[in-house]
């Protein structure tokens, strides 16, 4: 039996037969870049070496090649080692929630469009736009959404809870993540982020 983990990565990778065949007729995004500098290069041994949300070296070399390209497309005025750090940290938090990476990064297009400092019309926070009450829920209001760790720990646990009390189904959960439960527009704002930009095949 298929753990949660991957229900919710084949629920994923299943979108509607639309959005695979538009993945299916695109080149991958990692074909149009050119080799990768020397320094770029060397940050990724680097972030490889410590990163322990990945089980297997090689795929932490080729998933943080990935998706370091495609952020750069997203957010040029990061330099590549913050863009390393963020996607590290993307990575692991993700991972310890039992969420797909790809899907977390989506959501964070969607919802701050990378921008750590977001903050929204009714007070949500950070990447993943958490709003400041779960931090006195949780016991901890002297913590700081902003800080991305934080916001991201908070934000994928959130983001998990509700899909597992929608039985993995993307478009609810998503919906509840978003207040909009009900509704199909934010949840295909994400959709239509993954697969343009983070989805893997």
């Amino acid at each position: 039996m298929l753990n949660q983990a991957k229900k919710l990565r084949l629920t994923l990778y299943c979108l509607p037969a639309v959005t695979l065949c538009f993945a299916l007729t695109t080149q991958p995004l990692i074909a149009k870049e050119r080799a990768p500098n020397t320094e770029l290069r060397n940050l990724l041994i680097t972030a490889i070496n410590d990163s322990n949300s990945f089980q297997d070296r090689f795929d932490a070399e080729v998933w943080l090649m990935d998706m370091s390209q495609r952020l750069q497309r997203r957010v040029r005025k990061q330099d590549h080692k913050n863009q390393l750090r963020l996607l590290k940290l993307i990575h692991a938090e993700a991972t310890r929630a039992e969420l797909p990476p790809e899907l977390v990064l989506a959501v964070i297009e969607v919802e701050s469009n990378f921008d750590r400092w977001a903050l929204s019309h009714a007070g949500a926070q950070g990447l993943m736009q958490v709003m400041p009450f779960w931090l006195k829920e949780i016991g901890k209001p002297g913590d700081n959404l902003f800080h991305v760790q934080t916001n991201l720990r908070l934000g994928c646990t959130i983001l998990k809870y509700y899909l597992d009390k929608e039985n993995g189904d993307l478009i609810r959960g998503l919906g509840r993540y978003n207040g909009s439960l009900g509704r199909d527009t934010y949840p295909n704002k994400v959709f239509d982020a993954l697969r343009k930009r983070w989805y893997r095949q």
